[in-house]
């Protein structure tokens, strides 16, 4: 199974199954002299966790992080860092069920069709768990854009029907952190964790939206035609498990404009080139104009529910499925930090590009 690497000079490997024995990633092109520990990482490896709160899987992980290379007296050495977190409460029983019965809208039926074989276990590869790998290489990452003073906060912006109002330029992380949904917006909030939980009762699930603003970008990243930096967010979005849909700037909203109402007019200020509106999302020709990029992702609705489904088994018959077990009624909160490390990704990336083009 190829792509399970992301990156060109920032690159990361990522390997491990939901219910093996540990999920880890190794990063290669990480510069050294960068201060790294255990408890850098395990700020954000703690964000995404399960176990949370009552609005989130019940399973119970610690996702501790051991470094087990490229760091040398709390420093990068300029080696491959090797990352490791292991697996410690799996409950395999289960997706006993799901050994010959394909879940509707999870990758199932499409992994065995495709290679003849699957882990039923959690999802294996395809399993969200394997994001954990992502978010740790992502801290690592921040670390670069910390030094040069960029900023990433992501944050909730809609549950289902509920829309909150947030001003990307002004949003503070600790505000994002004091929700239970992690959304700014407190009466939002509110209405958010009440459809949640009721969405659980009912033993359904529900999607949202996360928007994420990046501050104190450089003018000039990103390339022309296929490398372009929108184009490069826009995979890293897609690739997060329940990913549907990505927008940068107004995005979709664009179409309901004229070219009037959409450029964004050209000023000089302070001896710097801005833009009096941001509708671009920081980003034109796929090359960073020096304002906020702000960008959206739209994830779908759990796809494991408590309710009775149609699907079919292993030798096409036809059958019904009803899970159990411990899963998230909406994936959206445990989302922000992964679209954040996948947002640093791209970033760190982009700088060392960068770096070695001048």
């Amino acid at each position: 199974m190829s792509g399970n690497s992301f990156g060109n000079v920032f690159r990361i490997t990522s390997w491990g199954e939901s219910h093996g024995p540990a999920i880890g990633v190794v990063i290669d092109g990480c510069p050294p002299g960068l201060k790294i520990n255990e408890k850098l990482i395990q700020k954000d490896l703690d964000r995404r966790r399960p176990g949370q709160s009552e609005i989130v899987s019940p399973r119970k992980e610690g996702d501790k992080v051991e470094i087990l290379s490229g760091v040398f007296q709390n420093k990068t050495t300029g080696t491959p860092i090797s990352l490791v977190i292991r697996n410690a409460d799996q409950k395999s029983s289960d997706y006993s069920l799901l050994a010959d019965k394909y879940r509707p809208s999870h990758a199932d039926f499409v992994y065995d069709a495709k290679y003849g074989f699957r882990d039923h276990r959690g999802g294996g590869r395809a399993s969200a768990r394997e994001t954990i790998a992502r978010v740790a290489s992502g801290a690592i990452a921040k670390t670069i854009l910390t030094g040069r003073k960029t900023e990433i906060i992501a944050y909730i912006k809609q549950i289902h029907h509920i829309k909150a109002v947030v001003n990307p330029d002004k949003v503070m992380a600790k505000t994002i952190e004091s929700s239970l949904v992690r959304c700014p917006d407190s009466k939002a909030s509110e209405k958010m964790i009440a459809a949640i939980k009721k969405a659980q009762s009912d033993g359904d699930s529900l999607g949202g939206m996360v928007e994420c603003v990046i501050r104190n970008v450089p003018l000039g990243l990103g390339s022309p035609v296929v490398d372009k930096l929108d184009a490069r967010l826009a995979q890293a979005m897609l690739s997060i498990p329940a990913v549907k849909g990505f927008e940068v700037g107004t995005g979709f909203d664009a179409v309901l404009m004229k070219g009037s109402e959409h450029n964004d007019p050209i000023l000089k200020r302070g001896g710097k080139v801005v833009t009096s509106s941001n509708h671009s999302g920081g980003i034109v020709g796929g090359i960073s104009n020096g304002m906020n990029i702000v960008f959206r992702v739209a994830f779908k609705p759990t796809a494991t529910i408590f309710k009775k489904q149609k699907t079919i088994t292993n030798r096409g018959k036809e059958a019904t499925l009803q899970m159990s077990g411990r899963h998230d009624p909406c994936v959206v909160p445990r989302a922000v930090p992964i679209v954040e490390a996948m947002a640093a990704l791209v970033l760190a990336d982009e700088y060392l590009i960068h770096k070695t083009l001048k």
